[in-house]
């Protein structure tokens, strides 16, 4: 089927929940992508971070084949023979003690929640119904009823009510105004390092680190999560390292699953993620042999630090690249590793149009927030591509700009 009719076609039958760009896509190696009409794109969103390792990466396909012809599923009813590897390096990857799996990450975000609330219950003898957690505005921890509740997002937000509470948002990056939410009945602190959906925002240096102190102070638990930031996008392993933090609850997803499957995890010592129960949590698919085989082997792509090593040296060729470009209509940047959000001049275009007019250059991105673009090209792309794809958004720029 051609473009247009594989659109319609799915148009007719799949609810509206996304506008994606008019492209088809079929095929994928490594950082690119081939559309139904034998068109070639760069990815340089690489599935929000999913797709880490790129497109097809042959460790990550043979682990996935070799689990396929023995097994799949058992649910959590029965032990496997892939869950103890897996779950052993992750939590040495994270320095941490005890891993629960999960799928997705606003899975893996909610079982966070879920284990900051029952820890202050019986760890600190906070009165049931009364933990609160401070959450940061502009957040994007996913799309569950919980989550959204505490969205700054009205898109996210608006209509899908009423809503639990609990939560305490304050402004992103200022450890002042967290410090001063901290109350008699605060257990947690949640964060993203970095926050992705609103447009690869970075905080103050330093800030990382003091929310760190606080929590230390007060007794309360900081919850990373790195379900975009994590698994070597920003250059490390975890973002947090950037400041040499280390949270109490890692929370990971996408890169997790290396672009094969959902796998999600929340990773944390057996003094946290211990209050949880035979009966208290669980998932028929988290933890499954086909996701835990794919995940050890995300985690043995990981452990040397080449990929991580690879995204540091590449990221000066990010920034200079962006920062020459500000003459064609860009405003403002921010790039940790490889991930960069462009604020676009709103009176040269929105970020829709923009990454409409990559496309025509061969670059798949997406935008956010109406005159922003973000890029994030999987891990594994070269400096040379990452050069034409920096040649390409310029090209793309002066078109816009007219």
């Amino acid at each position: 089927m051609s473009t247009a009719d594989t659109i319609a076609a799915e148009t007719s039958v799949i609810a509206q929940t996304y506008a994606p760009l008019p492209v088809v896509l079929s095929e994928g190696r490594g950082v690119w992508v081939r559309d139904v009409e034998g068109r070639e794109y760069l990815d340089a969103l690489a599935g929000y971070s999913a797709l880490n390792f790129g497109h097809s990466h042959p460790a990550l396909l043979a682990a996935a084949e070799e689990q396929l012809h023995r097994l799949t599923l058992t649910s959590r009813a029965f032990h496997n023979d892939r869950l103890a590897g897996f779950a052993t390096r992750l939590a040495r990857l994270c320095g941490k003690e005890r891993v629960l799996p999960m799928n997705t990450g606003a899975e893996a975000v909610e079982t966070a929640i879920k284990v900051a609330r029952k820890w202050a219950y019986t760890r600190r003898g906070m009165p049931d119904g009364r933990a609160r957690i401070i959450v940061a505005e502009g957040n994007f921890h996913g799309r569950t009823t919980t989550i959204v509740g505490f969205s700054s997002d009205p898109a996210a937000r608006a209509g899908f009510g009423p809503y639990d509470g609990g939560f305490d948002p304050v402004p992103f990056g200022d450890a002042a105004a967290l410090e001063a939410a901290v109350t008699p009945t605060t257990t947690a602190v949640l964060l993203e390092p970095i926050q992705g959906e609103a447009g690869v925002l970075l905080p103050p240096h330093g800030y990382l680190a003091a929310v760190r102190e606080i929590c230390n102070r007060h007794g309360l638990l900081l919850l990373a999560d790195e379900v975009q930031s994590g698994l070597g996008r920003t250059g490390h392993t975890f973002a947090c390292e950037s400041e040499g933090v280390v949270p109490d609850v890692y929370i990971l997803g996408k890169a997790l699953g290396g672009g094969v499957l959902p796998v999600s995890a929340v990773v944390a010592d057996h003094a946290i993620l211990g209050v949880l129960g035979v009966g208290e949590h669980g998932s028929t698919f988290g933890g499954n042999p086909l996701a835990c085989a794919v995940g050890e082997a995300v985690v043995e792509l990981l452990e040397p630090g080449d990929l991580q090593e690879h995204v540091r040296r590449l990221e000066p060729v990010l920034e200079e690249g962006l920062a020459r470009l500000h003459a064609l209509g860009i405003v403002r940047h921010r790039v940790r590793g490889l991930w960069a959000g462009i604020d676009l001049d709103p009176r040269v275009a929105s970020g829709r149009r923009l990454c409409e007019e990559l496309q025509h250059h061969g670059v798949l991105a997406k935008d956010t927030h109406g005159a922003t673009i973000r890029l994030a090209p999987p891990l594994v792309v070269t400096e040379e591509e990452l050069v034409w794809m920096m040649e390409r958004l310029e090209a793309a720029l002066m078109v816009v700009r007219g």
